[in-house]
């Protein structure tokens, strides 16, 4: 994508192959909304999507439609690959939910030196380290009794907050390069529910989850953007304290119930593929933060 120096999108060269360039970047940015582990704001930032993408919703009314008709392919993409990975994942998930969960925290693990340099970019002071530590804790605190809460919520028939949360958690998400929401949805347990609701194109679920995350990037870009100017380190300790927590919750340790219902465990040949698929998982993450570190506009 063509971008001009302040990171405005080029308008004038919008062709045909420009546009269905546009669309496949935007397939590929979905992933990152889907996968956990992995993050839609890095996908956004190796292709250049992302700090042009934060301009136009920190300042919507400035050129709307030609910025409105210019992200509208990326958008259109984003919303196939959903779809496309949501069904792949959510029949993926129904068999292979341990070796997947351990794959996902390879994703995590992969990036996290990648948000930990970034982190400590404009200097890292001992304050941020009591940042992360007590993010951790809180957070994996919060995690812990919301799971309980949102057990009594019948999501399978639909709860139109829970979807809305889940597309804001994916908008933050996209705001936040690094930070994989999908990891927080694993652990609350709509996670496979999701796949599922959304690969069978049931629009009860998939217009709010798009909704919350519009909402979101509408209502906290702008905000984001003043807070990374002003307190770039503490927010970003706070995110790999996020991230951290969030993976902590979703281990699958044996003997823990899974999302499914199926019950963790660890046969011989299970335990050695849930070794291989978490390394590749680490490889994975760890290939992602060097792409981000590359093409992450400074």
């Amino acid at each position: 994508m063509q971008t001009h120096q302040t990171g405005e999108p080029n308008h004038r060269s919008d062709t045909l192959f420009s546009w269905l360039f546009r669309l496949i970047k935007g397939v590929v940015i979905g992933t990152g909304f889907i996968i956990p582990g992995v993050s839609g704001g890095v996908f956004a930032a190796i292709f250049g999507v992302y700090e042009p993408l934060i301009r136009f919703f920190a300042n919507i009314r400035k050129n709307f439609l030609p910025n409105l008709f210019f992200f509208l392919p990326i958008g259109i993409g984003v919303l196939i690959s959903m779809v496309i990975c949501s069904k792949v994942l959510g029949e993926a998930f129904e068999r292979f939910e341990v070796p997947l969960l351990w794959f996902f925290i390879g994703c995590v693990l992969g990036t996290l030196p990648m948000l930990y340099q970034q982190a400590g970019r404009e200097g890292r002071q001992s304050h941020h380290y009591a940042i992360l530590l007590l993010t951790v804790i809180l957070v994996s605190l919060f995690l812990y009794f919301i799971k309980g809460w949102l057990s009594g919520v019948s999501i399978p028939t639909g709860s139109l907050w829970v979807w809305l949360m889940a597309g804001a958690l994916m908008g933050l998400g996209a705001i936040v390069p690094g930070l994989s929401p999908s990891n927080f949805l694993l652990y609350m347990g709509i996670y496979g529910v999701m796949m599922e609701r959304i690969g069978a194109l049931d629009f009860g679920v998939l217009i709010p989850v798009v909704l919350g995350a519009l909402l979101c990037f509408l209502l906290l870009s702008k905000a984001f953007d003043r807070l990374f100017a002003k307190a770039y380190g503490g927010i970003y300790h706070f995110i790999i304290g996020l991230v951290v927590a969030s993976t902590i919750m979703i281990i699958p340790w044996p003997g823990k119930v899974l999302e499914t219902g199926a019950i963790a465990a660890y046969p011989a040949p299970f335990l050695w593929i849930s070794l291989a698929a978490c390394i590749a998982g680490i490889a994975l993450g760890y290939f992602m933060g060097v792409l981000e570190k590359k093409y992450k506009p400074e």
